[in-house]
């Protein structure tokens, strides 16, 4: 990592292991985390894999982010919930305030690298913080 790098605050992890399940989980959502990549530039990507979701922290988190999630094949973030009225727009902020808890709970999971397309991602392959970032947006649009 070069000095830049550390004046920027960007970290550096090790390597998904391309054995490893980390890295299947993430590989299964390859095709729709390269579309979201081209959506939001240049910004920085985090991914929290599961067998049948994944979540994308997109920004800084854990105070400036958004977030998507794919499943089913499908990419969806808060703006497309409020935008279908299945949430309010204070629902969605309160959402986004839960979920920056959670991630400042789980910030000392382990993290790791793994290229995408061009660009780099981390992968935190937490069960718990997956499940957590899940509860939140379940108990929101439900």
């Amino acid at each position: 990592m070069g000095f830049l790098d550390k004046m920027l605050g960007k970290k550096d992890y090790p390597e998904l292991d391309p054995s490893s399940p980390a890295n299947a989980r993430l590989e299964q959502f390859r095709s729709q985390l390269l579309v979201l990549s081209d959506q939001v530039g240049n910004q920085p990507l985090e991914v929290v894999p599961g067998d049948q979701r994944a979540f994308v922290f997109i920004g800084k988190p854990p105070k400036k982010f958004g977030i998507a999630w794919i499943e089913e094949g499908e990419i969806s973030n808060l703006k497309a919930l409020v935008d279908q009225q299945k949430i309010t727009p204070q629902q969605a902020q309160s959402l986004a305030e839960r979920l920056q808890k959670v991630y400042e709970a789980n910030q000392q999971d382990e993290r790791y690298t793994a290229a995408l397309g061009d660009r780099s991602v981390v992968v935190t392959p937490s069960d718990d913080f997956r499940k957590e970032v899940r509860e939140a947006i379940k108990e929101t649009i439900h």
